[in-house]
């Protein structure tokens, strides 16, 4: 075999590596059958404040713009994959009811230890179309990280 040839082979079994690893990486970023509870983090009463509003993630993102902080619902993030603690502060979840297919994204601001979501009651809310949510106090949902 040439040496250009071998030098092309290579390149593209290093793409297709690479790719591997990135579809990996991607896949750790969701989560299906997770327990979603709900928190009054009352968005609209404390002005968006994260900081009022008692949440983790106000140490890194309390100076974000108010547009930023009001443009989707909020969550609290302890699922089972994807980044924990200030490595998913400012971070977007699109959370999807796995009884209705309802979806909604959220913004993750807190941090919990339930194991899943604590989503605000107005996410929780929207997503709960069924009313089934609210009468058990929790939802299974299914989550993955989106761009915001």
């Amino acid at each position: 075999m040439e040496a250009a040839t071998r030098a092309r082979v290579m390149l593209l079994l290093l793409v297709a590596a690479e790719a591997v690893c990135l579809v990996g990486r991607a896949t750790a970023q969701q989560a299906s059958g997770v327990v979603a509870t709900y928190n009054l983090y009352n968005p609209e009463q404390n002005n968006w404040d994260l900081g009022a509003a008692g949440t983790f993630c106000a140490t890194w993102d309390a100076d974000m713009p108010l547009a930023w902080r009001q443009q989707y619902g909020w969550t609290a993030f302890c699922g089972p994959t994807g980044d924990q603690a200030e490595a998913s502060c400012g971070r977007c979840l699109l959370v999807t009811n796995t009884a209705t297919g309802a979806q909604a994204v959220a913004r993750v601001v807190d941090q919990c230890d339930n194991g899943g979501l604590d989503l605000d009651a107005a996410v929780f809310t929207e997503i709960d179309t069924d009313g089934s949510g609210a009468a058990s106090g929790d939802l299974v949902v299914d989550y993955q990280f989106v761009d915001c």
